[in-house]
This record gives C-alpha cells, sequence and structure tokens, in this order.
C-alpha cells in the first residue's frame, strides 16, 4: 500500500474481495430501507394495514362530514320589524297602482297585451312594468355565482351564514354550479340539495371536493304533482314529498328554474301548504282585496325563492292570477334580473326570461326575524334579540 496518497490504493489481489464486500453492504442497506417501507410492511402485515386503512376512512369521514345540525328558536326583533312593515305598506299602496294600469290599458287583464307591437300608439309598458320588485331587502343584497347568466340574487346570506340548521333546496341547475358553489362557500353549516331531471349525483364532481360532503344530488323533477312510479321518466315529485322524504320542515332558500313549468309547479305547492281565506280581511288586506289580492291561510316552507319565470305564449290574465296567487300566499318580490343572454340569441320573441327574487314576509324564517340557539350552548355568541 501506498502512503503518499490520501486514498486507500488497494493492490491487485484485494480488490475482489473487496468489492464484493462492498455489494454485501449495499444489499444489507437495500433490505433495511424495504424494511422500512410502507409497502413492504403492508405485504408483511396485511390484516394490520386494512385495518388502519379502515380507520384512517372512518375518521376521515367523520370529520369531514357536517355534524348534526342544532335547532333554533325564532324571536321578534322591533327594527327589524319596524321595517317590513314600511316596506309591506308601500307594496299594498303598489297594488293600487298596478290596478289604475290595467284599467288604463285593458281596461280589463284579458285586454292587456303582454308585449306591445311596436305601432302607434306605443303604450311604454311591457308585462314587467306591472310587476317591479318593490319591496326593499331588509338586509345586505348580493349576486351569487358567475357574471352573465348563472348568477343569482340574494337578500341577507349573512342571516343563514352560521345557521346551524340551514337547508337550501336548488332545482334545474343545467351546466352551471356557480351559485350553488359559492353559497356553500358562504356559509358554514348550510346543507343544499340539488335536483335536476337529467343530472344524478355524477354532477357532485361539479362542486368543489371540500364542499361536496353538503352537496346531495338527485335526478328528478319538481311538479305540481307526484309521478315517480318505476315507468316514469322524469320521476316527478313535489316538493311537500320531497321535504318529507328528506324529512324537512322548512327550506332557508328555495331556488327554481324549471323551463317553463314554474306556472303548475308553483300553483301546486301554494295548493299542497295554504287555503283559501274564509274571512274576509281587514284593514290593510281589505285594501289589498280591493285591488284583486286576497290573502291565503297557511305558510309557505321557505323563507326566500329565486325563480326564473319565462312568459312563452303566456297572456296576462294568466300570468296576473298566478303572481297574485304569490302574492297572497305571502311573498314580496325584492329583486328582478331580466335575462339578456336569451334575449340577445333570440331579439325576434323579446324579453320574455327575467329571474325574480321573493322574500317570505309569513311566520318565521331566518330573512324576517332573529334567531337564537334551542339551548343556550349550541354555537357560541347568540344574536340578542329585542323585544
Amino acid at each position: 500500500m501506498s502512503s503518499s496518497s490520501s486514498c486507500i490504493v488497494l493492490e491487485p489481489p484485494f480488490i475482489v474481495p473487496a468489492l464484493v464486500l462492498v455489494l454485501v453492504a449495499r444489499d444489507d442497506h437495500r433490505r433495511n430501507n424495504m424494511a422500512k417501507s410502507p409497502l413492504f410492511l403492508a405485504q408483511r402485515h396485511p390484516r394490520y394495514t386494512v385495518a388502519c386503512l379502515v380507520f384512517f376512512i372512518c375518521a376521515y369521514w367523520l370529520f369531514s362530514s357536517a355534524s348534526p345540525p342544532h335547532p333554533v328558536v325564532y324571536v321578534n326583533s322591533r327594527d327589524l320589524k319596524d321595517h317590513l312593515d314600511i316596506e309591506e305598506r308601500k307594496y299594498r299602496a303598489m297594488l293600487l297602482q298596478r290596478r289604475d294600469l290595467i284599467k288604463k290599458y285593458g281596461p280589463t287583464p284579458a285586454q292587456v297585451v303582454m308585449f306591445p307591437p311596436d305601432q302607434d300608439p306605443w303604450p311604454p309598458y311591457t308585462v314587467w312594468d306591472f310587476f317591479p320588485p318593490l319591496y326593499n331587502c331588509p338586509h345586505e343584497l348580493d349576486r351569487l355565482g358567475a357574471l352573465g347568466d348563472g348568477g343569482k340574487w340574494m337578500c341577507g346570506i349573512s342571516r343563514i351564514k352560521d345557521k346551524p340548521d340551514c337547508v337550501i333546496y336548488s332545482f334545474g341547475v343545467d351546466s352551471s354550479y356557480s351559485f350553488e358553489t359559492n353559497l356553500l362557500q358562504s356559509t358554514q353549516h348550510c346543507q343544499i340539495w340539488i335536483y335536476d331531471s337529467t343530472k344524478g349525483d355524477g354532477a357532485k364532481s361539479q362542486i368543489p371536493h371540500s364542499l361536496r360532503h353538503r352537496a346531495h344530488f338527485n335526478k328528478i323533477a319538481l311538479g305540481a304533482a307526484d309521478r315517480h312510479a318505476p315507468g316514469d321518466d322524469p320521476q316527478t315529485w313535489t316538493l311537500k314529498s320531497i321535504m318529507n322524504e328528506n324529512g324537512h320542515t322548512h327550506i332557508d332558500f328555495l331556488r327554481m328554474d324549471v323551463e317553463g313549468w314554474e306556472w303548475e309547479t308553483f300553483r301546486g305547492i301554494v295548493r299542497d301548504f295554504t287555503l283559501e281565506r274564509m274571512t274576509p280581511p281587514q284593514g290593510a288586506g281589505a285594501a289589498a282585496q280591493n285591488a284583486g289580492v286576497l290573502d291565503r291561510e297557511g305558510i309557505l316552507p321557505f323563507g326566500q325563492l329565486q325563480i326564473e319565470l319565462h312568459v312563452w305564449n303566456q297572456r296576462f290574465q294568466d300570468f296576473l292570477e298566478w303572481w297574485q296567487l304569490l302574492e297572497a300566499s305571502g311573498l314580496r318580490p325584492f329583486h328582478s334580473e331580466i335575462n339578456l343572454v336569451y334575449a340577445n340569441y333570440n331579439r325576434h320573441s323579446g324579453v320574455e326570461l327575467a329571474e325574480y327574487s321573493f322574500l317570505n314576509v309569513r311566520g318565521e324564517n331566518a330573512f324576517i326575524k332573529d334567531f337564537v340557539p334551542e339551548t343556550p350552548d349550541a354555537y357560541p355568541s347568540p344574536p340578542s334579540p329585542n323585544a
């Protein structure tokens, strides 16, 4: 061996044994690494591996799923009630103006043209002018979802942001889930049930993975009557039957875009949840009756409604009768948006589609009353009710 260098130089007789020692050492090192690898452990202990996988999957499901909702109790807010009373008086006064406008251009509803032709005497109105969204939202007003077609207007999303038992229904989603996604992102506990006659649970991939445990899908249509026997296509359910199936008694926000079936469908909803009033109204109700609106008894099972109206082949008197049915059931429009995308591509037919947002001013819901937890420790810092 040479001592003139810092490297060890092996003489030829020692090269082969040294190489053998190096290869053996490398093989031992590789085996030690394999013994430490998850794949090796899984091969050696398959039962323990399966048990660990089951444990981690259950833990993930448990912690990613929404906890059972805590019920709430609604309480009156004096300021909110005063605001709603002012808006109701304004809306009742508008009903008389509508009656006068019908007399001017009718003089009966059957004689009012939905969209007057471009000729003398050029009446300065369309059907939408008879139904203004005059009832101001008592909270913040937000448009959720994509710009253009797909976004929806909502009153007071802050009212359900932390509501533990928040329930959302959305019917008819087409290809856009931007509204549903934005709503889930903006709330902590809301669960959303999405229904479409052409899409099933596979559409869940349209919702971000972190939110999917709060989204539920079903391939059914909303209708005025139940038709969901094995041979029925599409499977059609009433809102009442769907709520019974889900175990729900109240919906915080209801969205509907059912492509022209809203007229028949909503008549069925009103019929299922309300009744014609049997006694004459008094006070403001009597004035509303003089304007053609007679309040109904009962409460619709949702706090807010967002619906797209399609007035294809509708007559004014039929539209008016349907709209008054909503008013008589406690719905007040606070926002409207003409579907200009449709109007642009169908210029020959006019502005036949419009999105309307309604507040339900009857009963108890998060948009017209404050709420507190049913039990004091249900969630922290409940709002303080005003007597």
